[in-house]
Formats: structure tokens, sequence, C-alpha cells
């Protein structure tokens, strides 16, 4: 018993030792994230580890859109929440009709279909870039907002599919199977037995998708171009055209952009870890 307290105790101080330096490594740049967002201009690049006149005035100028850069400051932000909600909820439509499908009423072909669509991620997404330009060229939907919305459930459902339908597979058939004894429609046995049982899981994939959606950044720089209909992280990188960037009010936009994400992580973060390994490993 002691031989094995003390092998335990050396494991916990091994992983302390490993896990200190790689926070300390992960945790840097965000420090100077925030060192930049609160440095004034001419002191932003002086290395110091604290500014010698640390101040907010970069927040100020961000929200109240005091810079050609930022003109569009407060509808740039709308359009990312609005994309990443949209492509979160749809996803979620999606995936959740087909696992259902494919696991519980066991249509024929689902789980090859299934399997074929997974095959997509074999693609690097900038080899996509172009067909998928060309689609919404096609179909008058450039510069449109669900241009991207349905760019990104495209990316994401495969795998929202897969997560979603190995989760279905652990539920007990004999619930489906009651229901209908007492006379429940297959729609019925999905909204009342079905979607209840799921929720962690589709929690997950919902966040999943927001998150995918709320970081991209090469199909909302190909699909949007007006500065009325881009998202933030598209801005962010106009900021990097000029020979002067404003660093301080670039990383103060950034700083503000990683918040929500960050927020929605640490809320639903029980549900992450539960519902997408869910199914991962079968008794």
């Amino acid at each position: 018993m002691t031989r094995f307290n003390a092998r335990s105790m050396m494991t916990e101080a091994g992983l302390i030792l490993v896990g200190i330096p790689v926070f300390l490594w992960t945790m840097i740049p965000i420090y100077h994230l925030f060192l930049f967002s609160i440095s004034p201009k001419e002191s932003a690049f002086a290395g110091h580890l604290w500014p010698d006149n640390p101040t907010l005035r970069n927040f100020s100028t961000v929200f109240s859109e005091q810079h050609h850069y930022l003109n569009h400051f407060w509808l740039q932000l709308w359009n990312s929440v609005l994309i990443a909600v949209a492509v979160g909820v749809l996803t979620l439509m999606v995936a959740t009709g087909a696992a259902f499908a494919i696991s519980r009423l066991k249509v024929k072909g689902g789980r090859a279909i299934m399997n074929l669509s997974l095959f997509t991620y074999f693609i690097p997404a900038a080899f996509l870039a172009v067909p998928m330009y060309k689609t919404m060229g096609v179909y008058g939907l450039l510069n449109s907002q669900w241009a991207l919305i349905l760019a990104m459930v495209t990316i994401a459902s495969p795998y929202a599919i897969w997560v979603l339908k190995q989760a279905s597979d652990k539920l007990p058939y004999e619930l489906d199977e009651a229901a209908m004894v007492d006379g429940a429609t297959a729609l019925q046995v999905f909204r009342l037995v079905y979607l209840p049982l799921m929720t962690p899981s589709l929690v997950a994939i919902g966040t999943y998708a927001l998150l995918l959606a709320w970081n991209e950044y090469l199909y909302a720089f190909l699909l949007l171009s007006k500065d009325t209909k881009i998202t933030l992280a598209v801005a962010l990188g106009n900021f990097l055209a000029a020979d002067d960037s404003p660093w301080e009010l670039l990383m103060t936009t950034g700083l503000i952009y990683a918040l929500p994400p960050v927020a929605i992580y640490y809320t639903f973060k029980r549900y992450m870890v539960g519902g997408l390994t869910a199914g991962a490993v079968k008794s």
C-alpha cells in the first residue's frame, strides 16, 4: 500500500512538473495579447512585463469605433454571432435527424452514407475552398451570410452525425419499443424519447459547430467581402494590410473576440467532454 502511494505521488509530481511549463508556454501569447490591449501605442513594443502607464483607452477606442479599421466593429461582431449561432442550430438539425434515422430507424444505406461523408475530412479544407466559392457563385449566394453558414454546416455535419450516431447507439432500444407499444409514432419517439436522452451530446455538438464557425477565417474571407457583411475574424486580418498597423487596437479587438468562445466553452465544458466522447468505447 505504501509502495502504491509513493508511486502515485511520483506520478502526480511528474505530471505537475510537465504541466506547469506547458501551462506557462500556453499562457504567454494570451498574456502578451492582454499586455498589448492595456498598453499605449508608444509603449506597446517596449518589451516590459507590465506597461508603465496601463490604460483602458484601447477598449474605449474599439467600443466607440474611433478608428477606420473599426468603423463596423459592432456590426461585424453581430455578424460573427449570427453566423456562429445559425451554424450551430442548423448543424444540430441536420445531424440529429440523420443520426436518428441511421441509428434508430435503421434507414437502408444510412451507415454507408455516413461513412462516405467522413471521407471529406481526408481532403484539406483549403482544397475545397475554390469549389465551394464556385458553387455559391452559381447559386447567387456570394457576399451573403448564407454562403458562409451553408459552407460551415457542410463542413461540420459529417463529424456531428458520426458523434451523435455513436451516442445514439448506446441508448436502449427497449425505450423506443415501449413508446411504440403505447402508440407513439416515430416523430413522437424522436421528440419525447430521443431528444431528452441525447441532450448532453446535442449540447456538445452544438457548441462544437458554433466554435468552428466562430473561428473560421478562410471561408469567411473568400465568401464575404463587404465590410458590412464580413465577420470580425476577417476584419482582424484587415489590420495587417497597412505598413503601420495599430497593433494595440488589433490585440484589443482580438482579446474581445476571444472572450465569447471561452465563456461558451467553460459554460458547457462538462457537456463537451461527455458528449463528444459518447460512444467512443463500446461495451
